[in-house]
């Protein structure tokens, strides 16, 4: 059974986020004194009392206004409604009652979910209960004065919201794998996440830093379960304000750090910039599983060479991640975006794979009888005694070696070359150790790590 839903819904900038990172203990939503910040529908985790349930955030709600994103606010808005077993309507106690609030309040009353009433910005315990009074003309039923920044009354708050939602249900969890869909802005991202989940789950312009939050869906696929996390467009540092974009890049380059897999969404007309070496960098960095999606392949004038020159291209400037599998897709018509959950799936499982020491120490053993490692002008040469895997999620394996000096950077890369000949590895990036080791240690342990 899935967890319930309530929505979190009120006017611009009375603090809902604010709330949402009160009631889950974590500081994701982004919070930043400007209305229209939070955008996207986000969900969020939440228990109390014997409770788990799911607070879903939304814009802030404005009717009779289809200036910029609002009227695509107010879509989200209306289908977290839809979804919600119980609403929270948040309104600004410092304020007090406002027409936008009454407007807000008056469609709630023609809603089917049941709604509590939170007043925000109510830090003062002696004014706070003076401040909620004002609400009851609103026609929701008591008004809980709470301060989202402080903590204080949000206790009163749940104990009323409870009261709706279905009792905790035992389920069996299965493990899920975690996608987060990275690129530069308006390279798609948010039209893939919809396209994955059949639905307008994120909002889709062509205004790039449309997405600011990460918002996570949780799809299944038979009998897999994938949390898909959209990020925000992520552009050059230099180009980018203190403020709401700030954040939600930070939000992104998290999402990659508590991913297994990445999504790198490449713009097909605009090609392979510097920002989106970087983010592959920064990917590999992280030491992520990654699938390289070049999306709005629908849009490319073609010839039957186009996608041959397109792949020379990506060799010449993402070489460094030749590992990766890549797949050409529209998300807009849907071409080809049910085959990125196969990449996916095997990127997982190599991200995830051992490789006993046996089979890690014959690789070494051919790699090294075809190629030994070249001598210094000294004489002195590199030896490689034995290798282990120490840990996956990435593959990381450790080499153990009489000098890791004089093994130079062109004999690792034919090492670890090796390794993904030999072994596969595609889709992952995988670490080498290299660990120096004194010959009476090794003779030592090296028949024990051989029989591992």
């Amino acid at each position: 059974m899935p967890l319930p839903i309530v929505a979190i819904v009120g006017r611009p900038n009375v603090g809902k986020s604010t709330l949402v990172n009160r009631l889950t203990g974590e500081r994701q939503s982004i919070v930043h004194d400007q209305p229209g910040v939070t955008r996207d529908r986000t969900y969020r985790e939440v228990f109390w009392q014997d409770r788990d349930f799911l607070v879903v955030d939304t814009g802030g709600l404005v009717f009779d206004d289809d200036t910029e994103f609002l009227p695509l606010i107010r879509q989200q808005v209306m289908t977290a409604l839809a979804e919600a077993q119980a609403v929270i309507f948040v309104v600004d106690g410092q304020m007090g009652s406002t027409p936008a609030d009454q407007e807000v309040a008056q469609w709630l009353r023609q809603q089917t979910a049941p709604v509590v009433l939170a007043v925000n910005k109510c830090e003062s315990i002696h004014q706070g209960s003076a401040q909620a009074a004002d609400f009851w003309q609103l026609g929701l039923g008591e008004p809980f004065a709470l301060s989202a920044i402080h903590g204080s009354g949000t206790g009163e708050l749940l104990d009323q919201l409870i009261t709706y939602l279905p009792e905790n249900i035992e389920e069996v969890e299965t493990p899920e794998i975690k996608v987060a869909i990275v690129g530069r802005p308006n390279a798609g991202k948010s039209s893939l996440l919809n396209a994955f989940v059949g639905e307008q789950r994120a909002i889709v312009s062509p205004i790039s830093g449309t997405t600011r939050d990460t918002i996570d869906m949780v799809v299944q696929r038979g009998e897999q379960t994938y949390r898909l996390i959209d990020t925000a467009g992520i552009r050059r540092q230099k180009n980018v304000d203190y403020g709401p974009e700030y954040f939600g890049i930070h939000r992104a380059f998290k999402a990659i750090q508590r991913s297994d897999v990445v999504l790198l969404v490449l713009d097909a007309l605009d090609g392979i910039t510097d920002q989106d070496q970087k983010l592959a960098g920064r990917i590999v960095e992280e030491g992520r599983a990654c699938v390289l999606v070049v999306n709005k392949w629908d849009a490319v004038e073609k010839d039957s060479y186009t996608i041959y020159e397109f792949r020379d291209i990506l060799k010449q400037r993402l070489g460094f991640i030749d590992w990766i599998d890549t797949i050409f897709v529209s998300a807009l018509s849907g071409q080809r975006v049910e085959k990125i959950f196969d990449l996916i799936n095997a990127a997982a499982e190599q991200y995830q794979r051992r490789v006993s020491t046996a089979v890690i120490n014959e690789v070494l053993e051919e790699a090294v009888s075809w190629h030994t490692p070249p001598a210094t002008r000294q004489g002195r040469q590199g030896k490689i005694y034995y290798g282990t895997q120490v840990s996956s999620s990435p593959p990381t394996i450790a080499l153990f070696v009489n000098d890791p000096k004089l093994l130079k950077e062109n004999y690792r890369r034919y090492i670890e070359g090796q390794f993904r000949k030999q072994l596969g590895f595609q889709g992952t990036p995988i670490r080498l150790l290299w660990r120096g080791k004194k010959a009476r240690e090794v003779a030592a342990t090296a028949n024990r790590a051989t029989r591992v």
